[in-house]
This record gives C-alpha cells, structure tokens and sequence, in this order.
C-alpha cells in the first residue's frame, strides 16, 4: 500500500507541472535508482515496475544463490539457507528475485525521494520554460504585471511564467500599475543556475518592427519588407520600407489614410514620432529620405570614411537636425554615414574641430551629438535653446558664442 500511496502522491505533479505521463515514469526510475545505489551500492541488479494505470511501482531485487557462509557480494548474492525463506526448492546457483518494500529503504530515504523528485520536476519544468520561451525571443509577447520594484517590473503571463522588463529596457514615458497587460518583445532568455531569466523590452527597434509585422497587414503578408529600423524610444524611430511589387506604396500602406494605421503604433510606443521612408540602395537618395521632414538641396559622400556632407537651405537646417538632434543621429544611424550639415549659399564657415585650442573637446562633441558641426550652426542658434539641446551651462555657451564670432569677424 505504500507504494501506491506514494506513487499517488507523486502523480500530482504531473497535474501540477503539466508533464506528460512517459517523462513522470522516466523521473520516477530514476530517483528511484539513485535511492537504490545509495542504499545497495548499485542498482544494476535491480527491476523497477511502474503501472501509471494503476499508479504503483514494484523493485524486484535480483540476486544468485551461493552456498551457506560463501556470500561475498550482499547485494549480488543470497545465501542457500536465506533463499529458501522466500521459496524452498531454491539450489544453488539459481537466480532469486525479491520484493524491495518502500519501508525497507528506511524513512529518511523514502524522505529524500520525495525531495528529488521535486527537484527533478522542477529542472525539467525549468528547462522546458527555458525552450519554450527561447524559440520565442524576438517576438511580441504579453503579460501582467505582477510586482513593481525600482530597477524593474515583474510580469507573469496566464501560466504563471515570471517575465522581467528591466527599467533600462522601458519607454521613458511608460507608468503601469499592477494588474496591468504589458506588450513587448521577448529579449532574452538565459538559464541562471536552473532557472530560466526571462527579459522583455520595449526599447528595442525590434519592438517596434514586430509592431509593424501585427499591425500591417501588408507587411505580415510579406508584401511590404522592413529594411532597417532605428530608435530614440519614446522621442523618435525611422523606419525604411520596401515593396517588390510596384502598385503598393509601401510609405503609405504603412502610415495608412491620415496616419490610421500607424496611429496604434505611435500610441503603444508613447507617442513616439515615427517617419517612415522609402528605402532604396543609392545611398545619396537614402541620405536624403533619411533626413526627412527636412528638404536637402545635395548631398556629398565619402564613401571611404562613411561620411556625407548635406546642403541644405537655412530655413531647412533645424529641421535637418531636428529637436535634440535626433533626426540627425537616426539618419546617421540608419544609413550609416556621420552627417555634417551646411547651409546652401552660405560660403565661409569653419568646422569646430578647428577651435580645440581655444574649445575642449568634451564641449565641442556636445554640440556634435546635436548636428552642430561648425560655427555657423553654432552661430544661428538662441542661447536659451542651445542650453536645454545639450548638457552645457548658459557660461560655457556663451564663451563658445564669443570665441566664434571673434573668428568670423576677423
């Protein structure tokens, strides 16, 4: 009885953890032989019989007959004498097998048992988290949140499978409450110790480019290709489209009519502005989309140092830029090429490298990570606005101002 008892009791997990019958056996056989070599020393003369119908388990313990005083190996050899208390025509030589009861291991082995097979469900239940959600990285996933902690929120998911979306992986502007439904991508998923570490983001410009799979039916079907996306999550993403098939305009099947079918995008994402471009494989055309909404009048690549040199019109310029510089970083990013902007017509100007002696060079790259390359960019700009687009005071701005100005004034 107690090894129904026990096998019954064993059986819950299979309920619990959602482990088919076959793998449970196979468990079960094996902490069972484990209990076995500790007890015996081995467990190669040992059959276990495991009946799932009926949830019992029998181990039969297989031993030769030796002469009375010649037993040598316990665990291999049963004496005559010994033998025969089990069936009396046993002779010598003979195979004997015999019942080991639960109860004969002894009650912290029976103890240990249950403790392994915990542990052993637990690992296969880990591991298989750990494939599931493996063949899911990169893909749009959803869950609630669970608990909020300051470095990042806790999410669950209908299994009760714990998903984590560090705080560096969130939308600057995201606010939830628990009991929340979060979407985001499946990152990446590790195994740490036995336990898999399961991480969402919502930063990623793969987010966003699965938001497009979703959402646009024509780019789920394959129709309409995503060629490269870029992001500043929450501020600004570019995202360069393509179709094989010349009647769709791959540009406005994304946008749809009056931006309908991009709007649920820009809203999951919090607002974020979103340009979609055609892409082509001229690159001086792609560094023109790329700059949109800004219009560029020419542009000037080198292509051994990935660089362009783009014209623009004054009035152009800030857009070109864009506010904090990010339509100039996205562009750069999604073409590849550091873009320096220069204003048509406008003949003398002078990069801001050529200042080092006069300007550190920590301050003149806080005006390059805003599209500020030369004096006259620098020039045209307000104080006031110059402060808020970079981590400069108002004094050292305003020095710079001064430096410049004596130059072009000479």
């Amino acid at each position: 009885m107690e090894n129904i008892a026990l096998i019954e009791s064993f059986s819950e997990f299979k309920d619990d953890k959602f482990i088919d019958r076959v793998t449970l056996m196979a468990i079960l056989e094996d902490v069972f032989r484990n209990a076995l070599k500790k007890k015996f020393g081995s467990d190669d003369n040992f059959d276990i019989i495991i009946n799932p119908d009926k949830g019992d388990l029998e181990i039969w313990r297989n031993r030769i007959v030796v002469e009375d005083g010649e037993v040598e190996e316990p665990n291999e050899e049963i004496s005559l004498t010994e033998a025969r208390k089990i069936e009396p025509d046993f002779e010598v030589g003979e195979d004997v097998s015999e019942e080991v009861k639960l109860m004969d291991l002894g009650r912290r082995a029976i103890l240990a048992l249950r403790q392994n097979l915990i542990s052993k469900i637990h690992e296969h239940d880990n591991t298989t988290i750990y494939k599931q959600f493996k063949d899911l990285e990169g893909e749009i996933y959803t869950a609630e949140v669970h608990h909020i902690r300051h470095k990042a929120i806790i999410l669950l998911d209908d299994e009760g499978n714990e998903i984590i979306l560090p705080k560096d992986r969130q939308i600057p502007s995201d606010f939830f409450r628990k009991g929340d439904n979060v979407r985001g991508i499946i990152e990446s998923v590790e195994l740490k110790g036995n336990k898999p570490a399961i991480i969402m983001s919502r930063s990623s410009p793969k987010f966003l480019e699965q938001l497009f799979f979703q959402e646009i039916p024509e780019v789920f079907d394959g129709l309409i290709s995503i060629k490269k996306v870029v992001r500043i999550p929450g501020e600004k993403a570019k995202v360069a489209v393509d179709s094989y098939d010349d009647r769709i305009d791959p540009v406005g099947a994304c946008v749809g009519m009056k931006g309908s079918r991009i709007h649920g995008i820009v809203r999951e994402l919090g607002n974020e502005n979103i340009d979609v471009i055609n892409w082509t494989s001229n690159p001086q055309l792609l560094v023109t989309r790329a700059l949109s909404p800004a219009r560029v009048s020419s542009v000037k690549l080198n292509d051994e140092k990935m660089t362009a040199q783009v014209y623009l019109k004054p009035e152009e310029v800030s857009k070109a830029i864009g506010r904090g510089g990010h339509n100039i970083r996205l562009a750069g990013q999604l073409t590849g090429y550091e873009i320096d902007v220069f204003r048509e017509g406008v003949e003398e100007d002078v990069e801001l490298t050529e200042f080092s002696d006069e300007i550190d060079a920590w301050i003149i790259d806080e005006f390059k990570k805003i599209g500020m390359d030369t004096a006259r960019s620098v020039l045209e700009q307000e104080v006031a606005d110059l402060v808020k687009r970079t981590d400069l005071e108002e004094e050292t701005i305003t020095e710079v101002v001064r430096i410049l100005k004596a130059e072009l004034e000479e």
